[in-house]
């Protein structure tokens, strides 16, 4: 009997061991496609149970015990198209599956983060987006980031200002419309909602995207026409240095304008750096920097001449610049840490940091519109130096579909302005996320919790009561993305935000958004969306107050916040032809606005009817609809002989006036009678109600070919005339003609002669070898003199030598 029950005790021993031993082996390499790149940190899992999976190490290699069976799993990694297989896992044995990863621009197939805070492809979008990649931002000698945003079709960028899809006038770049945010962090100024484009690390971009269309859901106030999202790049296993430095000139004018720059032309040269490694396996490492020498094409203001003194009490002292006080120089540094760890897999923590000392300046308005397009006017000119700086704490951690992700942002800014234009703030900024991704049901939730104070100091913004102000906002956000049978995808989200500037009664908004993709054939994809905006004005919109010699800005403490709805439709086609890939995009759009916020030009001040400048008002109700075509195309890297990269769009618009006949305010014009102010009135060309400082039709171009060692790259820019402008330039030409002692202001003549503009950039490049390159860059070939805004010229040709080594 005892030995009957040992027998079955071995044998119900035997019998679990032997279950528990039915495993196996699962393991191999992961490596980028054709380069053969290691990729440390790719996550391999099963499509049925996120809970079971692996990363990979340093040296790109995984390994994963899983019971014997067959698996579907997927590996994964940002910037590649994830890789979906099967194995069959046999009991003690070892299973090796080596993984190539196609980086996600090989096809086109190009992953953005930006639309829904997670990976997505872009043809799979519900709402339009562009992309732009590092090879354009150095093929153009980017010294500053916009010069590379410029090519975006339906963006355009107005004296610092963005405009997506006409969703603005120009404002100087006061209370942006369009977030600009740097992993995904925003990064306009806290008193102002103003975007510093030189203080963007050019040197360490991944890609750039760029939303279209209303986006306040995920981003906030700031995106009620779109989102510009700068990604930057971490290190990869092999330790990488740039550098790119350029030196060039600016053209002498075509136009009839004073020489101001003496015998020699004004130049200008920049010098990017980057370096990246990996540290002890684990301590991701960048370190990047930017110094920048311009004269400008832009000269002093010319002597003024002596004012009487029955006008004294009326214009401020006006000061005199030499060429040398003119001259720009930037200097900037910034690094990226980040930590990776070993014992908590998922988990990473760090800290970014970017600082930058700038010596610049403002031009306001030119001398004339004929012999003094190139110099500044008297009392229009200011001289800046700015100290800004960042620093980034951040800490994430992800593990079975489960992400939490801490970001915050101290951002800082010192302007020491002439004129008593100073002011200095600071931006404090935290974000808490979580993500659930379910991978089997194909779903994606994403929510948060936003809080952000601006705190200003600056004696221009004293009119609210003191030169101290500051807003709070506080938010929460959730979106859910969903993937029916593998070809519709739907995405909605809500938004809850609270606002409370100084002691005015706080404001809060709840804000929707909704879309839907589907693909109806293998390269068909249609979407639909609907997105609400929002926008709380900034400091500087309700308070500003200053005048330097005949300008001015004046405050509004009354403003109003605006708000939209945006409907779009869309099409995106891929196609293939030979090695040459991409798609083309259509979309019809349509944006109503309530309290539109415009920018606009009149005599403000009721204390003298001689002193013109700008305000924000409220303009009352408008909307603008159009159609954005863009194409993209590309030959794969991997061609080492032919090569060709396209970005092609076209853009029109129609932005609407709704209320014309709305009264938004009272000039002093007219000796101080003034006069009740509506769009009707106060527009230059009141035809089809189109709104100011808009243009209807714009075309963007860039190609490059690839020819052996060389490349050949060209670009266009198409603007249609600006239909619309204030009908106050014609009154403050009027004054000043009057004035025998101070200059005439001339505008309108210039701006009805100028019927749009073409404009072309080229470039020549020649790889010496794999790790330099060397290139002439010339911007406005035909040296076109060309004005995006009344009273500001733009730049002439330039012509720069660039040289690019990379080891």
């Amino acid at each position: 009997m005892f030995l009957r029950k040992l027998l079955i005790l071995l044998l119900s021993v035997f019998s679990v061991v032997s279950s528990f031993s039915q495993t196996g082996v699962l393991r191999g390499k992961i490596t980028e496609a054709g380069s053969k790149e290691l990729l440390p940190g790719a996550a391999v899992q099963l499509v049925n149970n996120l809970t079971k999976g692996t990363v990979s190490d340093m040296d790109g290699n995984y390994s994963l015990v899983l019971d014997t069976g067959n698996y579907l799993l997927f590996c994964a990694y940002i910037g590649y198209v994830n890789d979906t297989f099967s194995v069959h896992i046999q009991t003690d044995a070892i299973t090796e599956k080596n993984i190539d990863l196609l980086t996600a621009a090989k096809f086109l197939e190009t992953i953005v983060v930006s639309s829904g805070k997670f990976d997505q492809k872009i043809e799979e979008m519900t709402v339009s987006m562009e992309v732009i990649k590092p090879k354009l931002i150095t093929g153009k000698n980017t010294t500053s980031i916009e010069t590379a945003l410029e090519q975006v079709p339906g963006l355009t960028i107005i004296d610092n200002d963005p405009q997506i899809r006409g969703g603005s006038g120009f404002t100087f770049g006061v209370g942006s419309r369009v977030a600009i945010v740097v992993d995904g962090i925003p990064l306009l100024s806290g008193d102002a909602g103003r975007p510093e484009w030189s203080y963007i690390p050019v040197e360490n971009v991944e890609q750039i995207e760029i939303i279209k269309g209303a986006s306040s859901v995920l981003y906030g106030s700031s995106a009620l026409s779109g989102v510009i999202n700068v990604r930057s790049a971490y290190p990869r296993s092999t330790p990488k240095t740039v550098i790119n430095y350029s030196v060039g000139s600016y053209s002498m004018p075509d136009a009839p304008a004073e020489n101001w720059y003496g015998s020699s032309l004004p130049g200008f040269t920049n010098l990017n750096f980057l370096h990246s490694r990996i540290i002890k396996n684990n301590l991701d490492f960048v370190v990047g920097g930017n110094f920048n020498i311009d004269q400008g094409y832009i000269g002093p203001p010319p002597p003024q001449p002596p004012i009487p003194e029955y006008a004294r009490d009326e214009f401020d002292t006006i000061h005199t610049f030499t060429n040398q006080d003119m001259l720009k120089v930037r200097g900037r540094l910034n690094f990226n840490l980040r930590y990776r760890s070993k014992k908590h897999v998922g988990l990473n923590y760090g800290i970014n940091a970017n600082g930058m000392l700038n010596k610049t300046n403002m031009v306001l308005a030119w001398f004339n519109d004929s012999t003094g397009l190139y110099k500044g006017y008297p009392g229009a000119v200011f001289l800046e130096n700015q100290a800004i700086f960042n620093l980034d704490p951040f800490i994430k951690y992800s593990k079975n579909g489960v992400s939490h992700s801490l970001v915050t942002r101290l951002f800082h800014t010192d302007n020491v302005i002439t004129n008593n234009q100073s002011n200095r703030g600071t931006l404090y900024y935290g974000e808490y996320q979580l993500q659930r991704i379910f991978k089997n049901l194909d779903f994606t939730f994403t929510g948060g919790i936003v809080g952000s104070l601006s705190e200003s100091h600056a004696q221009l913004y004293k009119s609210s009561g003191s030169p101290n102000n500051r807003i709070a906002n506080a938010s929460g956000y959730a979106q859910i993305d969903k993937k029916f049978w593998k070809i519709l995808n739907l995405s909605g989200g809500f938004r809850y935000e609270y606002f409370k500037m100084n002691t005015q009664q706080s404001v809060v908004a709840p804000i929707f958004r909704a879309g839907a993709s589907l693909q109806l054939m293998k390269a068909t994809y249609v979407r639909a969306s609907y997105g609400q905006g929002f926008r709380y004005p900034t400091i500087t919109e309700r308070y500003i107050s200053t005048r330097a010699g005949l300008f001015g800005v004046y405050p509004n403490p009354d403003l109003k916040p605006e708000t939209s709805n945006n409907f779009e439709v869309g099409l995106k086609q891929g196609f293939k032809i030979g090695k040459l890939a991409g798609y083309f995009d259509i979309a019809g759009f349509y944006q109503r606005y309530k309290n539109t916020i415009e920018y606009l030009f009149g005599v403000w001040d009721p204390s003298s009817s001689l002193v013109v400048g700008f305000k924000f008002l409220n303009t009352g109700e408008s909307q603008v609809r159009g159609v954005d075509m863009s194409l993209v195309a590309a030959t794969p890297e991997t061609n080492k002989r032919l090569g060709i990269t396209a970005l092609i769009g076209y853009t029109y618009v129609e932005p609407v006036s709704l209320t014309p006949d709305f009264v938004y305010g009272h000039d002093h014009s007219f000796g101080g009678a003034g006069r009740d102010l509506s769009y009707a009135n106060s527009s230059m060309d009141t035809t089809g109600n189109i709104m100011k400082y808009r243009f209807k039709h714009m075309v963007k171009a860039d190609v490059e070919f690839k020819v052996y060692r060389f490349t050949f790259g060209v670009s266009y820019k198409y603007y249609s005339r600006m239909q619309n402008i204030d009908k106050a330039f014609e009154d403050v030409e009027q004054l000043t003609a009057a004035l025998d002692f101070i200059d005439d202001i001339k505008v309108v003549n210039y701006w009805k002669t100028h019927n749009g503009y073409s404009l072309f950039d080229a470039r020549i490049g020649y790889n010496i070898n794999k790790k330099s390159k060397i290139a002439i860059v010339c911007n406005n070939v035909f040296n076109v003199d060309y004005s995006l805004r009344p009273l500001k010229i733009e730049s002439p040709r330039t012509i720069a030598l660039q040289y690019v080594c990379t080891f």
